[in-house]
């Protein structure tokens, strides 16, 4: 982009072509035609189909496609009309492909509500006549008119500005109003909020008013140029994403590794080829969890509305386990650690702090009531946010304005940095009011502006003003200067943008959950540095500027990220690249915003979190999340949801793929031993829809442990399979497919006629591999508490399935129709007491085996424990998790 702050309003004419009188309607009409209207280019959409189709690129998914495809093959070929088994597998892949098409779009969103905030009508000067145009027909040298009120309609360098000030927080973060002037600035590399010469398109004016040239329209401007990022941005995928992708790889690789020893193996035996070959092919489809995909994408959307109950709206289903993953949370300053809203909060004079409620309090905030050119409209006061803070502060303006009215105004620029009233008294007499910064008035009291106040209020990063009065009998003849001199220090007056109530708790929280806040902020870098402070994010940290990140490259900032807990003064390119050094330093980043300054860094982050009252409809867009309350510590309830929500997805899948071995290693196991199969394929098919993937559906919303939040984030890249679930799965497998074994040969030899044939024996091991599984989603509850540990949380859901699942089981057994169907016999009491007896040896084991672990390493620490009463420093969670990094 060009640097129009570097040059003259004469040497910007030149550029742009233009002229004191502006363009002419030819001129308007040829350059229309050749840059195009003022407006923001939307993407290339995709159409529905496409997008549709791209829900199926996904591993697992793929690998259930290729089950359908086998299962529908193996019928055909074998001249059975059963297709059960693809139409079931067809119709889960389907569900889960309308689920993820309705999440989509959010960039076609964020730049739909980017478009939304063009100002509508432009005021111009066309052909030496102010004209009023659509914003959309602006050009680039068009002269534009700006008012109190306006939304800016396009980048705009100045070229007169009288009292002028601009409203830019939710472009560059700057709280408060910014002051505008047509001065040169030299420095090229000035940042976004201090070029002062330039008003941005879609920030407002707050007052004063001004002309400038049209430098930039549409997709050129700054606002244009975030649009850009927002479509070129592409979300990364989220943890719970990667992990899945990777589960689907291991087992699709598993499946294909057993199609082939099967293969040979058959093909030693002197068995057909094309028998073999699918034969292979079926039994590695068995061992694929065909309910998998639709139990974790049922639990998510659970989690979603658990979250939404609690303020946390998720727009993307894969984000609510993503926060659980979070490690660093960036937080813009403005509207979500602050309030937004300038308050004032401390009254001082040169003997120290002045109460409000005292008559020397009132005295003072009236008069600086009285020194401001804010208007009111019933209740509500509108103006530039400081003086909009004065006037709340001393009551009522209208009624000042009528007792005291005003006779003379010596108006505040930039070069004075000071403002003049003077209004008459009641008695007839004349005061006259001076506002400013306390080192400007000095020079004009005749006492000094208390000094040492002002220093100890400034270096808690209070903006302070001064007020001064006199009184005169008569204004004729009175200069301007006379009014400013010989003054008496009435007082200053300290305000800040205040920390949200509740965010310095949150913080502590985050931090003893092992995460690291940090601030990004487009203010100044000593407010910044203050408001952390006070709020507990800057303990031992450094603050960062926009200017120093300009020249460090990316592989230092990367390496050095963890020295610095604020960044201040920084634009919406330098968010993206702060939120990119942690990403590449193995973080899941969660960031919260509500500009439109926020929107590329809320889409580059592994998790975006808008603010749902103040935040833009930008920022809303590109989140994946929006904190309906606009409460910093929501998010961090929504991480404690996030984590349980991983949790128990975990434990999910712990479930489900220890079921599918142990149904692997019966039928395998009976392949080596070539006796007939204990199982057939409908039996598999119940077995992999029904009890598993009922049971797996209420562990998916297990009550959250009590201790989630004491525990360290779940690093990125780490396997689903981590802390020993893979063993686990493996021996759990081998237990239930040896129960089920045990039942096949016990029924076959003991109670089967004709073991050939051995109905019996494969009805007794379909209902232990079924009922076994049932009493082994109990074990899945924790990896170290008890079954029957006392106080222990219930899961009415788990009960109500296993009951369900239970009695449909019985019913395949008992009723013949259904016996026809899944190719099972009636079985007699005594059967049925050994099928039961081996059914709960998996939870007998696995209480024995959590037995030796705690007697090993004691009693799980923290589980028990809830978070408030944790006592740990500030910054240990932090360090130790830098260390480890």
């Amino acid at each position: 982009m060009k640097q129009w702050h570097t040059l003259s309003a004469e040497q910007c004419a030149a550029e742009t072509g233009t002229h004191t009188e502006g363009l002419s309607a030819a001129q308007a009409a040829h350059r229309l035609q050749t840059y195009g209207h003022n407006a923001l280019t939307p993407p290339p959409g995709k159409s529905l189909l496409r997008r549709f189709l791209a829900q199926f690129r996904d591993f697992m998914v793929i690998i259930l496609l290729l089950a359908a495809a086998v299962s529908f093959l193996t019928s055909w070929v074998q001249g059975d009309a059963d297709y059960i088994d693809s139409i079931i597998i067809l119709l889960i892949v389907n569900v889960n492909a309308v689920i993820g098409l309705v999440q989509e779009d959010r960039a076609e969103k964020a730049l739909t509500a980017l478009q939304d905030l063009s100002a509508p009508l432009a005021k111009v000067e066309r052909d030496g006549r102010r004209l009023q145009v659509p914003a959309q027909d602006l050009v680039p040298g068009d002269l534009v008119l700006l008012e109190a009120g306006d939304l800016v309609p396009a980048d705009i360098r100045l070229t007169q500005a009288v009292n002028l000030r601009a409203q830019e927080s939710a472009l560059t973060g700057e709280s408060k109003a910014v002051f505008k002037d047509e001065r040169v600035l030299c420095r090229a590399e000035t940042p976004l909020g201090d070029r002062r010469n330039l008003c941005f398109a879609a920030t407002s004016i707050a007052a004063g008013h001004g002309r400038g040239i049209v430098v930039a329209t549409g997709m050129q401007t700054q606002m244009g140029h975030i649009a850009r990022m927002l479509t070129a941005q592409e979300p990364p995928q989220t943890p719970l994403q990667k992990k899945l992708e990777a589960t689907g790889k291991v087992l699709g690789i598993g499946a294909l590794a057993l199609c082939g020893v099967i293969f040979l193996m058959g093909l030693v035996q002197g068995t057909q080829p094309l028998d073999m070959l699918l034969t292979s092919i079926s039994l590695a489809v068995a061992a694929i969890p065909e309910g998998l995909p639709a139990v974790v994408t049922i639990v998510l959307a659970a989690g979603m509305r658990r979250m939404a109950d609690r303020k946390a709206i998720v727009r993307h289903m894969m984000a609510v386990e993503t926060l659980g993953s979070a490690s660093v949370i960036c937080s813009d300053k403005t509207g979500t650690l602050t309030q937004n809203h300038m308050t004032v909060t401390e009254l001082r004079d040169a003997s120290g702090k002045i109460p409000v409620h005292t008559p020397r309090g009132r005295r003072l905030l009236e008069a600086a009531a009285l020194c401001t050119n804010c208007t009111v409209d019933g209740s509500h006061v509108f103006g530039e946010a400081t003086e909009t803070a004065l006037c709340e502060a001393a009551g009522s303006k209208a009624m000042l304005d009528r007792q005291f009215p005003r006779v003379r105004e010596v108006p505040f620029s930039s070069a004075r940095k000071r403002m003049t009233v003077v209004v008459r008294l009641p008695d007839g007499r004349f005061r006259v009011i001076v506002k400013g910064a306390p080192d400007v008035l000095e020079p004009l009291c005749r006492t000094g502006c208390a000094p040492r106040q002002n220093h100890e209020m400034a270096a808690r990063a209070l903006r302070v003003l001064a007020v001064a009065v006199k009184e005169l009998p008569a204004l004729s003849g009175v200069t301007d200067a006379a009014l400013e001199s010989g003054l008496q220090f009435l007082g200053l007056i300290g305000m800040e943008d205040p920390p949200r109530p509740e965010v310095r708790e949150a913080v502590r929280l985050c931090r003893c959950a092992g995460i690291r806040p940090v601030m990004i902020t487009g203010d100044h870098a000593d407010t910044a540095a203050a408001i952390a402070r006070t709020l507990g994010i800057l303990t031992d940290g450094k603050v960062l500027t926009g200017p120093e990140l300009d020249a460090m490259p990316q592989d230092r900032l990367t390496k050095q990220i963890y020295a610095y807990s604020v960044f201040a003064r920084v634009s919406p390119e330098h968010k993206v690249r702060i939120v990119q050094a942690f990403q590449t330093r193995g973080e899941v980043v969660a960031m919260t915003g509500d500009g439109v300054n926020d929107a590329p860094a809320l889409k580059a982050a592994d998790i975006g979190c808008a603010m749902g009252r103040s935040g833009t409809d930008v920022a809303k867009g590109a989140a994946d999340m929006i904190l309906a309350d606009d409460n910093f510590a929501t998010i961090v309830e929504a991480v404690r949801e996030g984590r349980g929500i991983y949790s128990n997805i975990r434990r999910t899948i712990h479930f489900l793929l220890s079921c599918n071995v142990g149904e692997l290693l019966a039928v395998f196991t009976s392949f080596l031993l070539r006796l007939p199969l204990p199982l057939v394929a409908i039996q598999l098919l119940w077995v992999n829809l029904v009890t598993d993937s009922f049971p797996a559906l209420a562990l998916g919303v297990e009550p959250i442990d009590r201790g989630v939040m004491e525990k360290k984030p779940i690093r990125r890249g780490s396997s689903i399979f981590a802390h020993g679930l893979g063993w686990s799965i493996l021996v759990e497998g081998c237990l239930i497919g040896a129960l089920s074994l045990l039942a096949y040969t016990i029924g076959r030899v003991f109670f089967d006629a004709n073991p050939a044939s051995p109905v019996i024996g494969r009805t007794m091991g379909f209902a232990v591999l079924s009922l076994s599984q049932l009493a082994h989603a109990y074990n899945m509850r924790s990896d170290t508490h008890s079954l029957f540990e006392p106080g222990r949380p219930k899961n009415r859901k788990l009960t109500a399935a296993t009951i369900a699942c239970a009695a449909a089981m019985a019913a395949v057994v008992a009723v013949p129709s259904l016996a026809a169907v899944f190719k099972t016999a009636v079985l007699s009491p005594l059967q049925w007491l050994v099928t039961l007896a081996l059914s709960v040896c998996p939870i007998a084991i696995v209480e024995l085996e959590k037995g030796i672990q705690r007697g090993i390493h004691g009693h799980p620490q923290g589980a028990q424990k809830p978070l408030q009463k944790k006592k740990t420093s500030a910054g240990s969670a932090e360090a130790k998790r830098t260390e480890a990094s």
